[in-house]
């Protein structure tokens, strides 16, 4: 396949990233500040503010781990996950599996609670694991990015809460594009990314901890195992009182970026955000039904920035994509696992969430098709 120099701004319309505000690209662009300055300092303080805002939670822990969203992941189960701890894992696509995976490297015991791709794990059945093995962690996975999943939470922070389980939740795509409650859902750890509905670069990633989480924490029986992700250490140079202690430089510029999107965020309204995601993506499924293209997760369990659509018969996946994306300048997102050549996952995030955005992908497959 010949590669054509792109002449203007891709539309990213894949899994993330996506394009991003010229709000955010001013931020990104400003001189640097040391990372001890106080000026910065004063931006993180507000990022750290406006971070809970979007989380829907009170936690007094709630910053952006100086990596990306996987980093979030890892942050919270190597400070919180010991060897021999128990954790029930909701496992129905590949971020699941991630979380299971790293939490048997990490040497726990893992329960795994299987539902097929395409579908929210069972609310009742992932409760009753839950309240059968009392885990020190139950683990979900509330937009599975690899399938379009929304899981929805009710009743699980209540199970969590009465087999004394901490509930951890992966919001990477759902944050600020759909209902994300922290405080409501009883969620104790919990991780995002800023390169989906936050629209903002890749490059750091949101995390939230409960006081009752902290608590467990402090009864660890041995340090943390990570130098990089130690929450004390993180925690003296981003939250601490009475002067800051180095640990690490913070990607100055990238929480710049953050504080500018999350402004945006605020700025428009939660709901109305979520509303536009909505509406952006029931658009989507309408239009390109007229092609052949259909839904891969049923009403009530999809994830609006990401919808999964199985390809129409006879459509060849990696030439269309190429063709999307070296003659159009767009990008949609291929499956993953099982999914791989039958789906497309197709993102509408942060400012690409508008029916032009669906208008400009539907004119090119008129001819693509």
């Amino acid at each position: 396949m010949t590669l054509k120099t792109r002449t203007s701004e891709t539309l990213l319309l894949g899994p993330g990233p996506c394009n991003i505000s010229e709000g955010v690209r001013e931020a990104i662009s400003r001189p640097l500040l040391g990372h001890l300055d106080p000026g910065f300092i004063k931006i993180m303080e507000s990022t750290k503010a406006q971070l809970r805002q979007v989380f829907n939670t009170q936690n007094k822990v709630t910053f952006p781990i100086s990596a990306t969203g996987s980093a979030g992941m890892e942050f919270l189960l190597v400070n919180f996950l010991e060897a021999g701890d128990k954790i029930v894992v909701g496992v129905n696509g590949v971020f699941g599996g991630r979380v299971a995976a790293l939490s048997e490297k990490l040497g726990a015991e893992v329960i795994r609670v299987e539902q097929e791709w395409g579908r929210a794990v069972d609310n009742e059945v992932f409760a009753d694991a839950v309240k059968k093995h009392s885990p020190k962690i139950a683990a979900i996975v509330n937009g599975e990015t690899s399938t379009g999943v929304y899981q929805p939470m009710e009743g699980i922070g209540t199970a969590c809460r009465e087999a004394g389980s901490l509930l951890f939740v992966d919001c990477v795509t759902s944050l600020a594009g759909m209902p994300v409650s922290v405080d409501d859902w009883g969620a104790d750890l919990v991780f995002s990314g800023t390169q989906k509905c936050i629209g903002v670069p890749p490059g750091l990633a949101p995390v939230t901890v409960s006081e009752r989480a902290l608590e467990v924490y402090r009864n660890r029986s041995k340090p943390t195992p990570s130098f990089y992700f130690d929450l004390d250490a993180i925690l003296a140079y981003v939250d601490g009182e009475g002067g800051r202690s180095y640990h690490h430089t913070a990607p100055i510029s990238m929480v710049f970026a953050l504080e500018a999107g999350l402004k945006e965020i605020l700025a428009e309204g939660l709901e109305a955000r979520w509303k536009r995601h909505a509406d952006a993506a029931a658009y989507l499924r309408s239009e390109l039904a007229a092609f052949g293209f259909e839904p891969v997760v049923p009403e009530g369990e999809r994830l609006n920035p990401l919808t999964t659509l199985y390809l129409p018969s006879g459509l060849d996946d990696a030439a269309a994509r190429g063709k999307l994306l070296n003659d159009h300048q767009i990008e949609v997102g291929a499956g993953l696992g099982p999914l791989a050549g039958k789906i497309w996952r197709i993102g509408l995030m942060a400012g690409n969430a508008r029916e032009s955005s669906v208008d400009r992908l539907v004119e090119v497959l008129k001819t693509v098709l």
